[in-house]
């Protein structure tokens, strides 16, 4: 069994309450004096284990006792209320551990501790678990809080025998109990409430005053209401600027009522009674009161008593005020009299005038001072009686223009005032007149003049004062603008205006125009270049007013203005379309006119209308219309005219354009008249295939020799399409080309040329040996011949796009043929002929084979892509030698040698 925790007296207000495992209050020990903090059986006496553990014991007390330190209350310390009231005590708690919970709760009246059954006894007003055993107490005692935290207790009615200390029993799930004590003050009748004044009050300041009780319940409501002691009047109930409420506070650290009270004290409340009442809503009564008094400081408070009491006297006689203080707080220290506001000399309380004049009539005051300023009196105002003095005539205004209201006062001191009025008009009287004011609707030039005055009033007649003099003045008139120049005017010239006028009261000091730019002469307006639309021109001469001359035209004449090109459509135009141009202008004087047209600055045609019926490029252009009168001559600003069509005129431009070498740049333009420009390109070759290439230019870098042929170009804009005629590009053998094919055809020609002499000879030994052999088998004549045959080289056939390369050197050869004359059965001598003798002088080892060669040489010039003019013969020549019969052959005529060298 865990010890009690009990600490009594504990819950201060706004405080938390912390038990204590050892220590108990004076009114809970034992009966023997001792004190305990355990239920346990007693072991041995504290100095004993002390003596006995020493240092441990200490440490293991010292986390007992900080393990017990979590108990927390927070209530009131003290609960205050009435009898027949109701008390309701807010309290929160917190028991230690996380899962200890409220199992147990009694609430005692005057608690004590007994020391044999260990525990706490007392008077039980409520129990949680033992209700039936309290029912008296377990009707007005209610427990209004919650196993985690509330300990809220609500009790009514109160009574007086309530009062005292109520113990508040908790014991949890787990061992941990604890006692709690709140004080319980009930009194016979309600306190009288608290009412708390600001340090200073002082009039007409508005403050704030607060009534407050230390009571509050939930079951029982109450009101606090104020009352203020008026001046002269019984207690009532004060009207403040905001209407007071009642506040109630209920917390763990404050139970209040309170109301306040915002109002602006009168200087009248100084010493009055304020009383704040507790008052009972449902019995209708009031159950205590506070009264206290007001200390509202002031300025002093003045009155005047004057004697005689109206204030009213004639001149002569004699008047004594006296200044009385009604009231001042704090004390006032010196009083002062004050006349129409100038302080007069003196500082006694009473004002005497022995022999009161004209001039002592006014308003009187008097005044105090103390430390929080000076107080006034109302004001007595003092009337002295005599005759009018003499009166003197007020204008207004005092300078009066012809036509205006003017007003005239008669102006005369007098007490009591004047009832009747004389005027006069330059000393005559004026019949009709009996009124203070004398008022002219229009004043005229007739009304000029001196006026004046009588006043009469009850005591008297008085007498005519100062005359005033009555000035009717006036603007200029007849105001007029005269011109000086002689016409017709024209725009640029010089003009010079005058302003005059007829008469002016005043004189006229200055003159104003209603034009800008020009210099301004003493009566007249000089207009330097004057412009094509200057308007009408006045002029006003001023003398106090200003008036204005009827306005005069100038009637500038000038060239034709504002001269523009109007076209219709405004839209674009395209080509073939009706266009339309006008000549236009705002305004022109004289109006007799003409109209010209120019083209690009080129005069075109006389006319105010310009018109296109199916417009062309060509027509596109500058245009400017022109305008004229006797004046002068106006040009409009250019219009450019701007024409809209399809792509035209395409055409490729080579650069080169005599022919590239190979390996160079060729640059291929396509050039093309369009509007708008052209903004698709296209190009195709001699194939008519397409490039893939959409810029305007196309460059060849390098250039081959395979290139060379036509081009053509297709440009595309918004309103068309149009493609270009080809255009050829020569593309030749570079130096280093020809020179590598020149070699090589040179070579093989020396090839050719070296293995036909070696067959020649071949041949020729070969024809030798038949020709012996022939001979020997023949012997009578034979014959033979030698056919002349001529081949030629068929020459390339030239087609329409025959543009190419041809190189002869690829086609230099040295050709070669052997003839042979076979022996037959004719080759042997005849008998009898006579060339017997000279075949048999033959040689056996002739060579009867003719040997001949062909070598062609290029011409100069038969290069590349050029082609002769002339086909030349290029075949080989053979010489046929014809021999009938048997016998010797010739010997002149036997070998035939053919050579042709061509160039």
């Amino acid at each position: 069994m865990q010890p009690d925790m009990v600490l009594p007296g504990s819950g201060k207000r706004g405080r938390s309450s912390v038990g204590k495992r050892e220590k108990l209050s004076a009114r809970y020990k034992r009966p023997d004096g001792s004190k305990t903090n355990s239920s346990q059986p007693r072991l041995l006496p504290r100095h004993s284990i002390m003596h006995l553990l020493g240092p441990s014991l200490l440490l293991l007390e010292y986390l007992a006792l900080s393990d017990s330190a979590l108990w927390t209350f927070y209530h009131p310390k003290t609960i205050y209320a009435w009898d027949g009231a109701c008390a309701w005590i807010p309290c929160n708690y917190r028991i230690p551990g996380k899962e200890n919970i409220l199992n147990h709760l009694t609430l005692y009246h005057n608690p004590y501790y007994n020391t044999t059954t260990k525990d706490f006894e007392g008077a039980v007003l409520y129990s949680n678990q033992k209700a039936e055993e309290f029912p008296p107490y377990q009707e007005r005692v209610q427990f209004l809080g919650n196993e985690k935290g509330n300990c809220t207790l609500y009790i009514n009615p109160v009574k007086v025998s309530d009062s005292g200390q109520l113990g508040l029993r908790i014991m949890t799930v787990g061992p941990e109990k604890w006692m709690e004590s709140i004080g319980l003050n009930v009194s016979e009748k309600a306190p009288p409430p608290h009412i708390q004044l600001p340090p200073e009050i002082q009039e007409l300041q508005e403050v704030t005053v607060t009534c407050s009780l230390n009571f509050a319940c939930f079951g029982y409501q109450i009101h606090l209401q104020w009352s203020l002691e008026e001046p002269a009047v019984n207690a009532t109930t004060l009207a403040p600027k905001t209407p007071p409420t009642t506040h109630i506070t209920l917390t763990t650290k404050t139970i209040s009522s309170q109301s306040n009270l915002m109002f602006q004290p009168q200087w009248t409340h100084h010493g009055k009674n304020l009383t704040c009442q507790l008052w009972d809503p449902t019995k209708q009564h009031i159950l205590s009161e506070k009264t206290v008094q007001l200390d509202v400081k002031h300025l002093p408070k003045l009155k005047i008593q004057v004697l005689p009491q109206e204030a009213t006297v004639m001149e002569g006689a004699s008047v004594t005020m006296e200044c009385q203080v009604i009231s001042s707080n704090p004390q006032y220290w010196r009083i002062s009299w004050l006349k129409n506001g100038n302080l007069l000399p003196g500082t006694k309380n009473v004002l005497s005038l022995p022999e009161v004049t004209r001039d002592m009539s006014g308003k009187y005051q008097c005044e105090a001072l103390n430390v929080l300023g000076t107080g006034k009196s109302e004001g007595v105002d003092l009337q002295v009686l005599h005759a009018p003095e003499p009166s003197r005539v007020q204008l207004s205004p005092s300078t009066v223009q012809e036509g205006n209201q003017v007003k005239l006062t008669c102006v005369s001191r007098a007490n009591p005032p004047p009832t009747n009025y004389t005027w006069y008009y330059n000393g005559i009287e004026m019949p009709g007149w009996t009124n203070q004011n004398f008022q002219i609707p229009e004043a005229l030039l007739r009304h000029a003049g001196r006026y004046s005055c009588l006043a009469e009033n009850s005591l008297g007649l008085g007498q005519v004062g100062q005359e005033a003099e009555l000035d009717v003045q006036y603007p200029p008139k007849e105001v007029t603008t005269v011109i000086q120049n002689p016409v017709p005017i024209r725009e640029g010239d010089s003009v010079t205006l005058l302003c005059t006028y007829n008469s002016s009261n005043p004189r006229v000091t200055r003159y104003e125009w209603d034009t800008v730019g020009s210099r301004v002469l003493p009566a007249g307006l000089t207009i330097q270049n004057v412009a094509w639309d200057t308007g009408p021109v006045k002029c006003a001469a001023c003398n106090q007013w200003c008036f204005w001359s009827p306005p005069v035209n100038l009637d500038v004449q000038y060239a034709p203005k504002d001269v523009r090109v109007l076209i219709s459509p405004r839209t674009e135009i395209y080509s073939g379309h009706r266009v339309l141009l006008q000549c236009d202008f705002s305004s022109s004087h004289p109006a007799d006119i003409h109209f010209f047209w120019k083209k690009n600055g080129v005069f075109l045609e006389e006319g105010k209308d310009l018109s296109f019926d199916s417009i062309s490029p060509e027509d596109a252009g500058s245009y400017n219309c022109l305008v004229n009168n006797s004046i002068g001559q106006t040009e409009s600003k250019a219009w450019a005219v701007q024409v809209l069509y399809a792509p035209r005129r395409l055409h490729v431009s080579v650069s080169p354009k005599d022919g590239v070498i190979e390996g160079g740049e060729a640059v291929l333009t396509c050039e093309s008249d369009a509007n708008p420009p052209i903004s698709h390109y296209a190009w195709f070759d001699w194939n008519n295939q397409d490039l893939h290439h959409y810029n305007q230019m196309l460059r060849l870098n390098p250039v081959k020799v395979q290139q060379s042929g036509a081009y053509w170009c297709q440009g595309t804009n918004r309103l068309g399409r149009s493609q270009s005629p080809p255009s050829t590009l020569t593309v030749y053998y570079s130096a280093a080309t020809i020179s590598r094919r020149a070699a090589l055809g040179v070579g093989f020609c020396l090839a050719v040329f070296l293995l036909a002499i070696w067959g020649v000879k071949l041949q020729r030994s070969w024809k030798r040996i038949q020709s012996q052999q022939r001979l020997q088998e023949n012997s009578s004549g034979q014959s033979f011949f030698v056919r002349n045959i001529k081949a030629r080289r068929t020459p390339q056939a030239e087609g329409p796009h025959s543009l190419g390369c041809y190189n002869p050197v690829m086609e230099d050869a040295v050709s070669y043929a052997a003839l042979r004359f076979p022996p037959g059965e004719t080759d042997s001598p005849r008998l009898g002929d006579a060339g017997t003798s000279e075949m048999q002088g033959l040689s056996p080892n002739r060579d009867d084979t003719v040997t001949y060669s062909v070598v062609q040489k290029s011409q100069l010039g038969d290069y590349e892509n050029v082609t002769p003019s002339v086909l030349e013969d290029e075949g080989i020549h053979y010489s046929e030698l014809v021999h009938f019969g048997a016998g010797e052959r010739p010997l002149a005529q036997e070998g035939v040698e053919y050579v042709i060298l061509k160039h």
